[in-house]
């Protein structure tokens, strides 16, 4: 009999595991997949980590979640400044006065400011679209936001809630930093070399759907630790949440660099995939070929993975529905994306199980 079932092999439930067994607990940790690391999972492939769902760039502000994940890993010193490519035309992100000046020409800030405020929406943003604009203006919705958040959410900008571009950082320096964070890099290795250290010396068991024989799974436990889709764990009885998901097509290619950066957003209606990314690039490499992954948005289905909750009105009532059972749930704890219907930073996730798991052991 194990303490705690784990359900998910991904950022929760191994940092969950990790801790939980050097407070002496023992723990199963299972996952659908033939692989560990849940979307963070690299692979190596002719010498190069590739991410196989997706870039993964880590950072934070946070000195614990820092020093927690710097146990397991070293990390390089890659800093994410991603190009947009629109019409053949490329310019910085994220906004900053690189930007600015591939735009317009401008060279001081202050013109900058006066070209965005001249364009400005002025009343109170309520979806992304009037959010957007009243940051950045028409100029830049038009070009670097509106056609590639059409493509990654499937629906004209009007129809999604504001917060999703809040995250956006705008400033006016020469700064293609696209993160504010202290802590920031690849993990040397890869991120799967992480949760092999975090899982080391716990049972793990891959390919092992926990709803392909619930009751079996559930008695070897007295408590589970599940990160899973909230709505599947209680049978849709609300209804099911809605996800967007990805397909991502990888190719080697015979060249030493094919775009020169990491990433490369493509802002255009037109152009089917939302951006490439050169995994080699994450890591500095030298390889004589190269790795290159253009990734498409798809309608999610249960088949598919879901990788972006939807979290507009609806799906965000049906969830509170499925929250309130959680919390009345004494014997399992819930935690990441997925069962917290959430966009989640890797960071978060971390600081989020650090936290909950940290409590549960207090009550030992």
């Amino acid at each position: 009999m194990y303490d705690y079932l784990i359900v998910g092999a991904g950022v929760f439930g191994a940092v969950s595991a990790r801790l939980l067994t050097d407070a002496g607990k023992k723990c199963l940790v299972i996952d659908k997949r033939d692989h560990i690391a849940g979307n963070c999972f690299t692979e190596l492939s002719e010498g190069i980590n590739v991410h196989r769902y997706g870039a993964h760039i880590f950072h934070t502000n946070d000195e614990n979640i820092w020093n927690f994940i710097k146990k397991y890993s070293d990390f390089n010193n890659y800093i994410n400044s991603p190009v947009a490519n629109y019409k053949g035309k490329l310019y910085s992100l994220p906004f900053n006065m690189w930007t600015f000046y591939q735009l317009w020409g401008v060279r001081t800030p202050e013109e900058a400011k006066q070209k965005i405020e001249s364009q400005r929406f002025t009343g109170v943003p309520t979806n992304l679209e009037e959010q957007a604009l009243s940051m950045v203006g028409s100029d830049i919705y038009n070009t670097l936001i509106k056609g590639y958040t059409q493509k990654q959410w499937m629906t004209d900008p009007k129809n999604l809630p504001k917060f999703i571009i809040s995250r956006l950082p705008v400033r006016y320096t020469f700064d293609n930093n696209y993160f504010n964070d202290r802590f920031q890099g690849i993990p040397v290795g890869g991120y799967t070399s992480i949760f092999k250290k975090l899982l080391k010396g716990i049972d793990v068991k891959l390919e092992a759907d926990f709803f392909s024989d619930r009751d079996y799974f559930e008695s070897l436990s007295r408590k589970i630790v599940y990160t899973g889709s909230i709505d599947q764990f209680f049978n849709y009885k609300f209804g099911h949440l809605n996800y967007r998901t990805l397909k991502f097509e990888s190719q080697l290619l015979e060249m030493e660099n094919y775009q020169g950066n990491a990433v490369c957003n493509y802002t255009d209606e037109s152009t089917p995939f939302t951006r490439i990314l050169e995994h080699k690039h994450f890591e500095f490499g030298t390889q004589k070929h190269t790795i290159v992954t253009h990734e498409y948005p798809e309608i999610w289905s249960k088949e598919k993975i879901p990788y972006y909750p939807i979290n507009d009105g609806i799906n965000n009532s049906i969830y509170q529905q499925y929250r309130k059972l959680s919390l009345e749930a004494k014997n399992c704890i819930f935690g990441g994306r997925l069962a917290d219907y959430k966009y989640y930073d890797m960071h978060q996730v971390i600081g989020s199980a650090l936290s909950r798991i940290s409590k549960e052991i207090d009550l030992f």
